[in-house]
């Protein structure tokens, strides 16, 4: 602001130097005055009045010869520097003020003929009450009038039901009338601050309140109000609209007003002829913070001045049917909605649900669908707003076929199709599946049509890509057919709100004729049309485990739903009135059925045979995964049962969902996670061969060394004398061995004589182990060893005590000073294994966040013949102070911290111990 002010002279100055003439300056210095002691922003104009003085004694004399056009640079400059178009200087030599006479000195005869002029009532059709005000008298008018003003207006439209409050054509005002309005329109308590009013000139400002009582009575909180408004709205009438509008008491019709102002003063510069037009007072609203000056009071809904009216009363309309639509929504989901613990809450969210905003019935479906979508989480309840749209709702009772044996003879033979396709598959095409009371014939029948032909195939396709609709009732008959008759088995439970029953669909225990068994393959296609019973059907295929959904996504037609039309209005809810609950306990929503394999639907047919002699080495890939993790997994109990886990997974169908290489890796790696416990445990696809690990190290020359030390090691000593280390990948011992003299002199001996020292182990992701011991040597004393951790080696069946070592190079920094050692979760690998030894033996404070948990060592092995590797930790790590084996879920810090804070956490715990020990 003050660096605003400060330029708006030197704006001025820079204006007038394109204007040949005389200027006197103290013109400028005189305008500068007026506005500090009068502008209402004072905070805008810091510095200026100095800012002027300067340039003056700079010397710079600007002269305009032409007057006019002086007052026309002037205002330019005064508005741009404040950005403030009410702020304007005008030249007139014949100006003469003229005061006109304030209201309340008007005799009454003419106040009340002013009133009557300028304000005007009415009530329209439904009792809905017009007001038009022109302009707002002040407190003192209002009371000089008396019980005119409530007779003949307040109390004629205190009797109405809803209020259009027309201020379209309000141009004057007095702000000492706001209060009156506002409370006409409020309850008495709480009294509402309404505005504040600073006034410059006297350096006050005055806080307006709603009134405690009034003349007559109130219009209340209640019914509803529009404001209408245009461009000429101005003063004290965007006031009370800006006040109804963030106050929520009042829905703003029109067109955006006119940014007036409260108070504008034409004060003259000086003794000269020019005039400076200031605002002098400023409205701050206390809950906008802001005002309706300059920037004017933006409508609700926007539309041309002369069409507000009408608009208002289509409003009024809608509003006032909000009621009996949320009651009639109401009702309905009490009486239908399947989900009956949910009821309660959403007709308590409805009740308490604000509509203040609400403009039209779009906008009241919308808002309502949202409330709705909140409360339930169901995507099936929905409220829209259709426009001439008639509802055509599926006839149940075109699914079912009466008690004729003729009858279902022939929906068999035309909907039900069966061929026997190349490679011994099994093709069985059905568009409707009907309901009848005859079930035992329509089972006859199917034996016959369907599954006598086609029980001898390998493999069978259900296309449902035509399925559009059908019965709920007859889905348990044809997943009979998919299982042994030996075992029973429970297939989905339909709880009907309207008939108040809770079904459940088992498998049928007679059928007629034979089954195809639970073992062949089988394959669902789909397409965008699938929807209704087509798509239960593909749904319970993969909750059962049963086949493989090819094709494409369904169409997620929202099921066992009813429609209505709310009276009156274009708005429709639909309300699910059956739960559909599969086999494990939950309840299907729709939004369509996504396949396991995505293709075209024309492609579907073809995708079916690759699938299948994929399938064909299913069960040998997974009997070779699980016989890799018992032959290497470090932990041969966990790999037995993890190995059993997976077959039995297979056994029960768990595998059908997998369609190619990639999928059965994502497959296998979630179930080994899932079983064993350790997410290092990892399948993954690869057409090429991964290249083996090498272990054979090249000793760096001594130059080399050099460039190793300065890519690796990043050391610093902070304040207090503490070390700092970073190094980001562990190196193998024969490499540390060959660089060490090199290690000592250019990194350890500039941190060795610190107080305390900081490891920076953030971004290590690991690398060799067998550093490690050496490392740990530098932290301990030399007598006696201490014993680091225990490797426990699958590959070779070894069990290898690991221990500090005797002799090492440099200086020991011993056992006492103060470790700390940071973490993130990149940290892993065989920086996890030192970082967990430190913290295991109580030799270090871990400060950051849990690392990865990687391993130690992993090893790569192909699964058969084919492009899936499983990588399998082959070593596990046993705690030397425990004995127990570690974890896989990597380093907990002592002090949990976000890693770009950690080092600034260390400080300060060091810090507080070395001031300790002083």
């Amino acid at each position: 602001m003050a660096q605003q002010a400060s330029s708006l002279p030197w704006l001025l100055l820079l204006c007038f130097l394109s204007v040949n003439g005389s200027f006197q300056p103290a013109l400028v210095i005189e305008m500068a005055k007026i506005l500090l002691e009068n502008y209402c922003l004072p905070e805008n104009l810091v510095g200026m009045q100095e800012a002027i003085q300067q340039a003056i004694n700079s010397g710079e004399i600007l002269q305009i010869s032409d007057r006019k056009t002086l007052a026309a640079v002037l205002t330019v400059g005064v508005q741009g520097a404040l950005n403030d178009p009410r702020l304007t200087v005008s030249y007139e030599p014949n100006y003469v003020q003229v005061m006109p006479p304030t209201l309340p000195s008007l005799p009454k005869e003419q106040l009340t003929r002013l009133v009557r002029n300028t304000v005007k009532v009415d009530v329209f059709e439904n009792n809905v009450g017009y007001l038009r005000i022109d302009q707002i008298i002040g407190e003192n008018a209002a009371a000089k009038l008396g019980s005119l003003l409530q007779d003949n207006i307040w109390d004629k439209i205190a009797q109405t039901s809803s209020l259009i409050f027309d201020l379209r054509y309000s141009t004057a005002g007095e702000l000492s009338g706001i209060p009156f309005i506002i409370s006409f329109f409020s309850d008495p308590e709480p009294l509402i601050h309404i505005d504040t009013v600073y006034d410059r000139p006297s350096n006050t400002s005055k806080e307006l309140w709603t009134m405690p009582s009034i003349t007559g009575k109130r219009y209340g909180k209640m019914k509803d109000v529009i404001i209408l408004t245009s461009r000429c709205t101005n003063g004290a009438a965007e006031a009370v609209a800006y006040t109804l509008k963030n106050l929520k008491r009042a829905i703003t019709v029109g067109e955006r007003s006119a940014g007036g102002s409260v108070k504008v003063q034409k004060i003259r510069i000086a003794q000269s002829d020019f005039y400076i037009t200031v605002p002098v007072a400023r409205s701050v609203n206390p809950i906008t913070g802001q005002s309706w000056e300059v920037s004017g009071v933006s409508p609700t809904v926007n539309i041309i001045g002369k069409e507000a009216v009408a608009k208002a009363k289509s409003l009024l309309a809608i509003r006032k049917a909000i009621p009996k639509v949320v009651q009639s929504i109401s009702d309905i989901i009490r009486r239908l909605y399947a989900f009956t613990d949910r009821v309660p809450a959403l007709l308590q969210h409805l009740e308490a649900t604000d509509f203040f905003t609400v403009a039209s019935e779009e906008d009241l479906a919308s808002r309502l669908n949202q409330e709705l979508q909140t409360v339930s989480e169901d995507p099936r309840l929905i409220i829209r707003y259709i426009d001439n749209v008639a509802i055509v709702e599926e006839d149940p009772e075109f699914y079912k076929v009466p008690d004729s044996l003729e009858l279902l003879q022939a929906h068999i033979d035309k909907e039900f199709k069966v061929e026997i396709l190349p490679g011994r598959i099994g093709y069985f095409r059905f568009d409707i599946l009907v309901e009848t009371p005859a079930m035992a014939k329509l089972e006859e029948l199917m034996a016959q049509k369907v599954w006598e032909p086609l029980k001898d195939t390998d493999n069978l396709i259900i296309d449902l890509r035509y399925n559009t609709g059908g019965s709920s009732n007859c889905l348990a008959l044809i997943l009979s057919y998919l299982y042994n008759r030996s075992q029973s088995h429970y297939f989905f439970t339909i709880y009907d709100r309207i008939q108040n029953t809770t079904t459940e669909h088992n498998s049928l225990d007679k059928i007629t004729g034979p089954t195809y068994g639970s073992q062949s393959g089988v394959y669902i296609l789909t397409s965008y049309f699938t929807a209704s019973i087509g798509e239960e059907f593909a749904y319970l295929i993969q909750a059962l485990h049963r086949g493989t959904v090819i094709g494409e996504i369904t169409s997620g037609n929202l099921m066992h739903s009813k429609t209505f039309q709310i009276n009156g209005t274009e708005i429709v809810i639909t309300v699910p009135f059956i739960n559909f609950i599969d086999n494990n306990g939950e309840c299907w929503l729709g939004g369509g059925v996504v396949p396991d394999a995505i293709v075209l639907a024309e492609e579907a047919v073809t995708r079916v045979y690759e699938i299948a002699e994929f399938h064909k080495g299913l069960q040998s890939l997974i009997e070779e995964a699980g016989d890799l993790l018992e032959k290497h997994y470090a932990v041969h109990e966990v790999a037995l049962q993890v190995s059993n886990v997976l077959l039995s997974k297979w056994a029960e169908g768990l595998y059908r969902s997998v369609v190619d290489f990639e999928s059965l890796a994502s497959q296998l790696t979630a179930d080994l996670h899932e079983s064993s416990g350790d997410h290092r445990l990892h399948v993954f696809y690869c057409d090429v061969e991964p290249d083996p690990p090498h272990d054979i190290h090249k000793i760096p020359t001594a130059e080399e060394a050099g460039f190793i030390i300065d890519a690796l090691f990043k050391i610093e000593l902070l304040p207090g004398n503490v070390g700092y280390l970073r190094f980001d990948m562990m190196m193998d011992i024969a490499v540390v061995k060959a660089i060490g003299s090199q290690l000592i002199k250019l990194v350890w001996n500039k941190i060795v004589n610190t107080k305390a020292l900081i490891i920076d182990m953030r971004y290590n992701t690991g690398g060799y182990s067998t550093a490690i011991p050496l490392l740990c040597t530098y932290f301990f004393d030399a007598e006696p060893l201490q014993h680091l951790y225990t490797v426990f080696d699958r590959t070779t069946n070894t069990m290898t005590e690991v221990m500090t070592l005797p002799h090492i190079r440099g200086q020991r920094y011993g056992s006492f000073k103060d470790l700390f050692i940071l973490t993130s979760h990149m940290t892993g690998s065989a920086a996890e294994v030192f970082t967990r030894t430190m913290k295991d033996l109580n030799r270090a404070t871990v400060i950051g966040e849990p690392t990865i948990g990687g391993s130690l060592s992993t090893g790569t092995y192909q699964i058969r013949d084919s492009m899936l590797y499983a990588s399998i930790p082959n070593q596990v790590v046993f705690s030397a102070k425990t004995g127990k084996m570690w974890s896989f879920t990597g380093v907990e810090p002592h002090v949990i911290a976000q890693a770009n804070d950690a080092v600034q956490v260390a400080q300060k715990i060091i810090a507080g111990r070395l001031f300790n020990k002083e």
